[in-house]
């Protein structure tokens, strides 16, 4: 899980923005190790109990809609032929992430994706989906609040679209047991959080996990977690890892 493309200005937005030049690093280091993007709706279809994965595959998203997306990540991925997706907050297309202002210590926002520049990423393979109408906090919100956030959402991109939305990512990985059950309500098929780890076909659907990857993670660090299904891509835990999957098979607790 990516979210903005673009130079960061400080330490708190080097975890959510990763440069161009990293990006393009990270996409070669997937290719050169063998893995391969599936679309969104091959990844689900699959959770159903469709059609196999490739070995290798594994689904790229962005979170929220950035500008920088298109600018810098499209190319790249257009020049590979890789498949896509980007979670829009339906209510700020074409507006910046407010949601942030408090939280960046710089007080900055970014320009997030038009409507116009939406469609032409659709016609040229990326697939949009919902992060909500306003990038709230889902669990804090009423039943009626919860209900137009992600009804409301889904209503408006796929009107914007022309096509179904069935996709949403819960915006700050918030989520309960009532937010499920309002995603499955709303006629979500599947919903995205941000728990890591590796998604088999017993995975609760709208509880998919996905790797957090930041601004500073090196190619190397990248694979570490991708290949440990962790956030954690130090040596430390690598380290880790295989030392608990071998307590694991010797009994050891």
């Amino acid at each position: 899980m990516y979210h903005r493309v673009g130079e960061a200005d400080n330490t708190w937005e080097a975890r959510y923005a990763i440069s161009a030049a990293n990006f393009a690093a990270h996409m070669r280091a997937l290719a050169t190790a063998g893995y391969r993007p599936v679309t969104i709706d091959a990844f689900v279809a699959w959770l159903e109990g469709g059609p196999e994965l490739p070995e290798g595959a594994f689904l790229l998203t962005f979170d929220d809609g950035f500008r920088g997306v298109r600018e810098y990540a499209l190319p790249i991925l257009e020049s590979l032929r890789w498949p896509f997706t980007v979670f829009l907050v339906s209510d700020l297309i074409g507006s910046e992430d407010v949601w942030t202002r408090k939280s960046n210590p710089g007080g900055q926002t970014y320009p997030l994706l038009d409507a116009e520049e939406i469609r032409d990423m659709q016609r040229r393979g990326c697939s949009f989906h919902s992060h909500t109408r306003s990038h709230a906090s889902l669990p804090a919100l009423d039943d009626a609040g919860l209900a137009d956030q992600l009804a409301g959402s889904r209503q408006a991109l796929s009107q914007l679209l022309g096509q179904e939305v069935n996709y949403i990512a819960y915006p700050f990985g918030h989520l309960d047991a009532r937010v499920e059950a309002a995603t499955d309500t709303a006629g979500y098929r599947a919903a995205f959080a941000t728990q890591p780890g590796f998604n088999r076909r017993d995975v609760n659907r709208f509880r998919i996990r996905r790797l957090d990857i930041y601004g500073t993670d090196t190619p190397t660090r990248l694979l570490r977690k991708v290949r440990l299904g962790s956030n954690d891509g130090s040596l430390g835990g690598q380290f880790s890892y295989f030392a608990s999957r071998l307590a694991t098979r010797l009994g050891v607790s």
